[in-house]
């Protein structure tokens, strides 16, 4: 059963790595047959949050805005594709996120991290936990790290190396775990409508 899943990334820098995991992991969601959309945050450049899309008078959204609210309502499940900066979350990434709300409720989030060292941005996956918990996803336990990145995977996010065929083998787990939570969420979501 193929599922809908946004793969968000939410680097700005101008010589961005972490956009060869997301595209990663778009290749590897689709190869399960599943419609996996990048959601990048540096394209769809949403300003600054001042106000958030419910915020906004039914209609008033800037059209980027409303577009990408009807995609994350639409959505079975999400990836998180998150760099780490300073042991903490990516700016870009989190101020995307939290011009949505009541949108992210009742479907699962994976996290993948990413870093030009060995610990793969963990620090900022373990930060994400909360914050998307918080937004109301239920975040998966599986998780992949990766790092150092340019030793994972090249330019067009193909694995590489000893560090690419352990992503090879380490996906599939993650997919799985995704893909029951959205199978689970889709089957409750049908059978009960949420409580709010």
């Amino acid at each position: 059963m193929a599922h809908s899943i946004l793969v968000f990334y939410g680097s700005y820098r101008r010589d961005r790595k972490g956009i060869r995991l997301a595209n990663f992991v778009v290749t590897q969601l689709r190869a399960r047959e599943d419609e996996a959309e990048l959601i990048d945050a540096q394209a769809i450049g949403l300003p600054m949050l001042d106000r958030m899309y419910k915020e906004y008078a039914s209609g008033a959204a800037p059209a980027v805005m409303e577009s990408l609210a009807g995609k994350i309502r639409d959505a079975d499940a999400f990836v998180f594709v998150t760099g780490e900066y300073n042991w903490g979350v990516q700016p870009g990434l989190k101020n995307l996120t939290d011009h949505f709300l009541e949108e992210w409720f009742w479907r699962p989030a994976g996290v993948v991290s990413y870093s030009a060292g060995r610990i793969g941005g963990v620090r900022s996956g373990l930060a994400w936990r909360d914050t998307l918990s918080e937004m109301g996803m239920v975040v998966i336990s599986s998780t992949l790290a990766v790092g150092p990145i340019e030793q994972t995977l090249d330019e067009r996010g193909e694995p590489i190396g000893e560090l690419g065929n352990g992503l090879m083998k380490a996906f599939p787990r993650f997919a799985d775990d995704l893909a029951w939570w959205t199978e689970a969420a889709k089957a409750q979501r049908q059978h009960k409508a949420p409580p709010y």
